[in-house]
């Protein structure tokens, strides 16, 4: 049997001390601040749903979806599926828009993902045909907010739920009926929808090629929207994310492969939801690596007392297994392939994050996609040789650079191993 690395069980064996620690919350009451967080996260999720609460107290909810889905993982292949609804009506397309979150801090985020109500409604990932099905992929197909009315076996009920690759979302109840005004349908999903023979990860693609956003091809990848006709199912949210992540990401980086290197070393670097980013490119044939470090009461080291570090990397070959990181680790090589791709570049890539204590909650790994688009929408840092640019990190980051050097097989190969280019340029 084989064992977690050691990244990961340091990761787990704080989450573990973090579970003792939660009974400081009846002691504390959100005032205290005995976790060690600049925050309460329990009382920010309460404040939001006392907004929210007083719209929803009921077992009927007319609104308008942004349009948003959400397809649950947990019984597969028997799982949860329906529409998000806010109880408001209008264009409400920012509260499940990710591309557009750039900017929001913690509170915002929370506040509008609050009102998305879940309404659940158990189907096999394999049956297409009901109401409450068939209107839950044509809310995935709109192009812009329907209008919606839901009625529910019971009053949604639950805080926000929060994910490591789902943005959150509200209270959740079982469906009992779905009215849904016409949607106005996207016509480049729906051209994909129609056909039958066209492979998902070529509709992915294809979509992604002509704009469609990444967030509006995952929700209709997540409702079987594509693929060969009799092959297709419900897929979960969170699979969904990360399947259409690591779909275009890697189709872009085998095309960058075949540019030539970049000139010089780069450093871009930007600052979101009390997470700091720098991405270092280097010339060199394509390789990749993340890196996250997270001090003691954050998300996922809820310890207070060692900053946890980990990350995942390929090289030029490319991985033939899941990274260990999850999620994360596709967003962001996504964000910096498609960087490299507009430049017709190619390069080494480290993306090192820095996860502080104001992070006080997941909000999905669009944080990662997204962030690091914005770092690379900006002029980079530029450095004649690796071990100016590492020094920049090294002024740049709170963690000291040794430990950065220590997890990251990228940057300890670049300083320590030769390579033919060395005996080239001597």
């Amino acid at each position: 049997m084989k064992t977690a690395p050691r990244k990961l069980l340091d990761v787990r064996e704080a989450a573990f001390n973090g579970r003792k620690a939660s009974t400081r919350c009846l002691q504390c009451r959100g005032a205290k601040m005995l976790c060690g967080k600049d925050r309460c996260p329990v009382m920010v999720k309460f404040y939001s749903s006392v907004k929210t609460r007083p719209l929803i107290d009921s077992t009927s909810l007319h609104g308008s979806t942004p349009p948003s889905v959400f397809v649950g993982r947990y019984g597969y292949p028997h799982v949860d599926i329906g529409p998000m609804v806010p109880p408001q009506q209008g264009d409400t397309a920012l509260i499940d828009t990710p591309e557009q979150w750039i900017g929001k801090n913690i509170d915002d985020i929370v506040d509008f993902r609050m009102q998305l109500v879940r309404g659940k409604y158990r189907n096999p990932v394999t049956n297409f045909s009901g109401k409450i099905v068939d209107f839950t992929r044509e809310i995935a197909l709109a192009a812009r907010s329907v209008d919606t009315e839901i009625t529910f076996s019971r009053k949604p009920r639950g805080s926000i739920a929060l994910y490591d690759e789902v943005q959150p979302h509200g209270p959740s109840a079982p469906i009992r009926k779905v009215w849904v005004a016409n949607p106005s349908v996207d016509h480049k999903i729906e051209k994909a929808f129609y056909d039958g023979d066209l492979k998902a990860s070529d509709a992915v693609l294809d979509l992604y090629r002509q704009g469609v956003l990444i967030s509006r091809i995952q929700k209709a990848f997540s409702v079987g929207a594509f693929g060969m006709e009799d092959n297709r199912k419900f897929v979960p949210t969170r699979w969904s994310i990360t399947a259409v992540d690591s779909t275009i990401g890697h189709d872009i980086k085998e095309r960058i492969k075949q540019y030539p290197y970049i000139n010089e070393c780069r450093v871009y670097e930007t600052y979101g939801l009390d997470n700091r980013w720098l991405i270092l490119m280097y010339p060199a044939a394509y390789e990749y690596e993340l890196i996250e470090a997270w001090y003691p009461n954050t998300t996922w080291n809820p310890s207070q007392r060692n900053i946890v570090i980990f990350g995942d990397h390929e090289f030029y070959q490319g991985r033939t297994t899941y990274a260990t990181i999850g999620g994360c680790y596709y967003a962001a090589r996504l964000a910096t392939a498609e960087a490299l791709d507009r430049e017709r570049r190619q390069a080494g890539i480290v993306v090192l994050r820095e996860a502080h204590p104001g992070y006080i909650m997941p909000v999905g790994v669009w944080n990662v996609r997204e962030n690091v688009r914005e770092a690379l929408r900006h002029p980079p840092h530029t450095f004649s040789t690796f071990q100016q640019s590492l020094g920049f990190v090294e002024q740049t980051m709170d963690i000291p650079l040794q430990r950065w050097i220590e997890t990251s097989e990228l940057i300890r190969g670049r300083l320590y191993q030769r390579r033919l280019d060395d005996f080239w340029e001597s």
